[in-house]
């Protein structure tokens, strides 16, 4: 079976490089390494989800596919009184990710492994983020917005990049079956940014 960064185990050799990137007005340095989402550098569709998320700062929130970690870290930077908690399958990209946050200095983060929700069964969020792995299969990606209905709190919103060509309409018409409000925050260079809100 191919290696696919939604692996739990890659197996790929290691390639890991220290990378710099301007977010939200703040420098960041991230280590990445082979067998991770985006490893050469932070792909667009996060950054353009970074730029318009709304994270209040004594937020609880969820970062779901974290990758190395830059969209929960720079949540992290916006939630100061609250707590990120960052969670993907892969092993190598939880390592990645709580090197990360030791690496920016950011102590208000939990970064666990685990199979879509299975490590946070029970709790509950103000914020849920995601740039869902839409190569593992759209089934996937909808459950993501099902279990994140179930984990957000009243008021709670989750938030999603997704690019046009890659299923943004029925990933819309999915989160508006779900979800009573939603909302296209922005859109850039084909990515969309969704804001789904449960009162």
């Amino acid at each position: 079976m191919p290696d696919h960064y939604y692996s739990s185990q890659p197996v790929v050799k290691h390639d890991r490089k220290i990378l710099e990137a301007k977010l939200r007005g703040k420098t960041f340095r991230f280590i990445s390494d082979a067998g991770v989402f985006s490893k050469s550098g932070i792909d667009f569709g996060s950054r353009v989800l970074i730029e318009a998320m709304d994270i209040p700062k004594d937020a609880s929130v969820l970062d779901v596919g974290c990758g190395y970690g830059p969209i929960g870290l720079t949540a992290a930077t916006l939630a100061t009184e609250g707590h990120v908690t960052m969670i993907d399958v892969n092993a190598r990209a939880v390592d990645l990710a709580k090197e990360n946050a030791r690496l920016n200095n950011l102590t208000n983060v939990t970064v666990v492994e685990s199979d879509l929700f299975i490590a946070v069964e029970g709790q509950v969020f103000d914020v849920i983020l995601t740039n869902p792995p839409i190569r593992a299969g759209k089934e996937t990606v909808h459950s993501i917005f099902e279990q994140a209905y179930a984990h957000l709190k009243s008021g709670g919103a989750l938030w999603i990049v997704i690019q046009k060509k890659q299923g943004a309409p029925s990933a819309k018409a999915k989160l508006e079956s779900l979800f009573p409000k939603v909302e296209e925050v922005t859109k850039d260079k084909g990515y969309r940014i969704y804001k789904a809100q449960k009162l």
